[in-house]
């Protein structure tokens, strides 16, 4: 029993070495090279020295940094909800079996499957304030992208077209699963249809949910390419959110270690919003209609 034992020990995990190697190299490594980093000064050329806590009592106390951590939660709380809401409403119109549900299933994953720094561009050219297609519509020049009001809005608008495709995909996929003989026998209750996705619908795509916030608030945490090639961080930094500040640290000042701190902290918050979020989730995630 005990050489039984240690064979499948040994085929187990020589089964999963090629992805325990993936993510030992491409996930835990880099973790520990950026921490390593986070204590060191380097110019992505000269010589590699160590600093201790500098970079990070230079970070926490920079008010630039600030800026962009008001900047990245305020994205946050625009898209994220905006994207789960609309994302739901979607699939719930989607899962009826309608002649054209497939085409349209369709049509909106398309802006997510695309890259985001061609949808950027797209997105720059069609809100430019003097040739763009809305300020044409509209029929005088509004400054869409450079106004420090609008642009963190418009940023998040884009952002959310982009993925509302994707959160759809996932709740569509959360609705089509739920029995049907739930529905048909909160229907011969007397359910509405209201009360249907109230009671039985929405405590059923709790895991779903769940996954959705998750993966949406790590996502808009971690956005750089509609940034980027919208508004570049501007106007007055309303739209500098972390990730385009570590880029622009890290390869426009050449501070690495500054660069790399703020890879760090973004790192841990994201850790703790997740878990905060998992705890939250644990006991309410339950296919008990009761």
């Amino acid at each position: 029993m005990g050489r039984q034992r240690v064979r499948n020990a040994v085929t187990g995990y020589s089964l999963l070495a090629p992805s325990l190697f993936g993510v030992v190299t491409f996930l835990v490594l880099p973790m520990f090279v950026v921490l390593w980093l986070s204590l060191h000064s380097w110019d992505l050329l000269g010589p590699i020295r160590y600093v201790g806590l500098s970079n990070w009592r230079s970070v926490l106390t920079d008010e630039t940094f600030g800026t962009s951590m008001v900047a990245t939660i305020g994205f946050i709380l625009l898209v994220v909800p905006l994207q789960t809401v609309l994302g739901l409403l979607a699939a719930s119109l989607l899962a009826v079996n309608l002649p054209v549900s497939g085409f349209f299933r369709t049509l909106y994953v398309l802006p997510w499957i695309c890259s985001p720094l061609a949808i950027a561009v797209l997105w720059r050219w069609i809100l430019a304030p003097t040739d763009g297609a809305v300020s044409t519509v509209l029929g005088r020049p509004v400054e869409w992208l450079t106004d420090p009001t609008l642009a963190l809005p418009v940023v998040s608008a884009v952002t959310v077209w982009t993925n509302v495709g994707y959160v759809t995909l996932f709740f569509l996929a959360g609705i089509l699963a739920i029995p049907r003989d739930i529905q048909n026998a909160a229907r011969t209750d007397g359910a509405t249809t209201w009360q249907r996705f109230r009671y039985v619908t929405l405590p059923m795509l709790r895991p779903t949910l769940f996954f959705v916030l998750v993966t949406g608030i790590v996502s808009a945490a971690q956005v750089f390419d509609t940034v980027y090639a919208l508004t570049g961080g501007g106007p007055q930094g309303r739209t500098d959110v972390i990730a385009h500040r570590i880029y622009a640290e890290a390869f426009g000042a050449a501070a690495v270690g500054r660069a790399a701190v703020m890879a760090v902290v973004l790192f841990v918050l994201l850790l703790g919003v997740t878990l905060v979020q998992h705890v939250y989730f644990r006991r309410r995630i339950s296919y008990d209609l009761v």
